[in-house]
């Protein structure tokens, strides 16, 4: 019978470094990745770790380094398509400098949230990235004192040595409300959110569109949380008026969808009897039977700014804060068109 040449015990970084002839030292300075160790001596010690099939242990390693290479990431909602096309350009960055995420999600629910703050602050990770719209809170203040922090798609928390990162929700909004007026609208609804600096910025943006255009008379906001469901009971109040608009502009591309199944319901066809457009351009709006206009808030590039902003805050805690926005586009597509005569 074969003669089992594993070892009883998980093998540790002094096997390896018996394995190999070499030092416990030069073994730690191989896995960190150092280049100030020869070709030679780095083969032998990974050829070492191979053989013993050694697995570094990570908590020792943070003990020792008081690092965990781990980036805490809190995401409002985790239903909206967007943020993972944020998260994609955040992980991005931030993986290619060899540090992971955990992400937990709340969704707005102040508990939930600081929960998972605490959760962080015990994992002493080295970075936190708030994603979304939140609230500031005293665990939030307590969180972003001893780690560096950058807000993502939000603008809500404005606090020392916290920097943001969002989109330019005022040109953003003026892209949209342009592109209903230059069809020819005039009677052309909002669809706001409940909450949020972000819905705030959206829903006074369209207004000073509509009042610079002469058009405050026409002006009509319609509250909603944003969701689907949302979405869908606002524009059936709006649809329902004796004046009902020929335009709707969504705070989201998840209200608007919401909205157009009650377009639907109510026998409506789009953009025939109505114009929608939405804000995220998430994939949803790009599903051909969709094919909803939505004003593109370049998720992906705000990720990834977010990361990189990230980057620089760690390696300068103490620096002022910065605020970034980022630019968006409209994306035209098949659910707007001039209003019927």
């Amino acid at each position: 019978m074969a003669r089992n040449t594993l070892p009883d015990r998980p093998a540790t970084i002094r096997t390896v470094a018996d394995r190999a002839g070499v030092s416990k030292s030069l073994v730690s300075l191989v896995l960190r990745g150092s280049p100030n160790v020869s070709q030679a001596k780095r083969r032998a010690v990974q050829d070492a770790i191979t053989e013993l099939g050694y697995r570094p242990n990570l908590i020792a390693r943070t003990l020792s380094e008081r690092r965990t290479n781990m980036v805490g990431v809190l995401l409002n909602d985790l239903r909206n398509p967007w943020f993972v096309d944020c998260l994609e350009g955040l992980t991005q960055v931030l993986h290619a400098q060899g540090l992971r995420t955990s992400l937990a999600g709340g969704r707005l629910d102040r508990r939930t949230d600081e929960s998972l703050l605490r959760a962080f602050l015990e994992l002493r990770v080295d970075g936190l990235v708030l994603l979304g719209t939140m609230p500031s809170s005293p665990v939030i203040v307590e969180a972003t004192a001893g780690i560096p922090t950058v807000v993502a798609a939000s603008r809500d928390i404005a606090l020392p040595h916290v920097d943001v990162v969002a989109n330019d929700d005022r040109y953003g909004t003026e892209l949209a409300v342009s592109h209903l007026l230059e069809l020819g609208h005039t009677r052309i609804a909002h669809l706001a959110g409940t909450f949020g600096a972000v819905a705030e910025i959206r829903r006074r943006s369209y207004l000073q569109v509509m009042d610079s255009r002469g058009l405050a008379d026409r002006q009509l906001v319609e509250l909603c949380d944003g969701t689907e469901e949302g979405g869908y009971r606002a524009a059936i109040r709006l649809l329902n008026l004796a004046d009902r608009p020929s335009a709707i502009f969504a705070v989201n591309d998840i209200a608007c969808i919401g909205a157009m199944s009650a377009a639907g319901e109510l026998g409506l066809r789009i953009p025939q009897d109505v114009s929608m457009v939405g804000y995220d351009n998430t994939s949803l709006a790009q599903i051909r039977h969709v094919w909803l206009t939505s004003v593109d808030n370049a998720s992906p590039e705000v990720g990834r700014r977010a990361g990189e902003a990230l980057l620089r805050r760690m390696t300068e805690p103490r620096a002022e804060a910065t605020e970034e926005l980022v630019r968006p586009s409209l994306q035209i597509r098949g659910s707007t068109r001039p209003p019927a005569v």
